[in-house]
């Protein structure tokens, strides 16, 4: 079995075919996904899609590349919202200071309003990175040290150090597709380093699709590629880094229920 842990089912067509989608991904043995919120003016709709089936939840926050554009956040607003069956993560939050789309000092804020949410909620925070390590690193201890709480880094492209930080801290690493990449050879050494007891695997669709799928729109079912490369490089079967990172999806985002990652009728849409 695998769980893609990050995907937005909600863009890019993905929604009106999410029954095919998910009947491709179970094909592959996709058993759930999480699709991610990133801006709450959108919550309602990401939270109807998941009530559609029982193979699928959903997070709920805001994309540093929307701090700006979206609503002010709060922490009440996060946890009142996360008490649906269906919210496991807070999230996707975190930094951006490759695109700046929004202000850094409001990615900031918003980040640790996020953190302060799962702090409250017990839900795992979902951390975008990307050329902000040293920033999310001091966050993320700043937070933790304040009261501890789970957490990943999702879609993982920077260095071992901030892998190991971030680790050290009680958060796991998620792998999408960029480490099937013939440039990432880098990010594939610092998978090696990794314990694959920290490790989940995702899509990321419709973004980032794995080799050899590069260049099509992204779904569920490619994480099956992104599986294979991560076996590869860990050097065990495909079945035993599926098991893996099925488990620690599960003990990570506990909210999730096992029952319905193993429905008997391929992971059929709710009745």
């Amino acid at each position: 079995m695998l769980v893609d842990s990050h995907c937005h089912l909600d863009m890019k067509g993905l929604a009106d075919e999410l029954d095919d989608v998910m009947a491709r991904a179970a094909a592959v043995g996709v058993v759930m996904a999480q699709t991610i919120c990133t801006r709450l003016t959108e919550f309602d709709q990401i939270l109807a899609l998941t009530r559609r089936r029982d193979d699928l939840y959903c997070s709920v926050g805001i994309h540093p590349h929307n701090v700006e554009s979206e609503p002010a956040v709060t922490v009440e607003t996060l946890v009142e919202l996360a008490g649906d069956p269906k919210v496991i993560g807070i999230g996707e939050t975190g930094l951006d200071y490759f695109y700046d789309h929004s202000p850094r000092e409001a990615q900031r804020a918003s980040f640790r309003v996020h953190a302060a949410a799962s702090r409250e909620t017990g839900l795992p925070l979902i951390v975008h990175t990307r050329d902000a390590d040293d920033d999310t690193v001091d966050i993320l201890a700043d937070e933790v040290g304040k009261g501890v709480f789970p957490g990943l880094i999702h879609c993982f492209s920077t260095t071992l150090e901030v892998a190991e930080k971030s680790i050290e801290l009680g958060f796991y690493i998620s792998i999408a597709g960029i480490v099937t990449f013939n440039s990432a050879e880098s990010l594939r050494e610092t998978m090696r380093n990794v314990p694959l007891g920290r490790l989940l695997v995702e899509t990321d669709a419709p973004y980032l699709a794995p080799v050899p799928m590069r260049g099509k729109r992204n779904e569920p079912a490619y994480v099956a590629h992104v599986a294979e490369r991560m076996a590869q490089i860990k050097g065990i079967t495909t079945e035993a880094l599926a098991e893996a990172t099925t488990d620690n999806f599960f003990k990570l985002f506990n909210k999730a229920s096992k029952t319905n990652a193993r429905l008997t009728d391929s992971l059929a849409p709710c009745a």
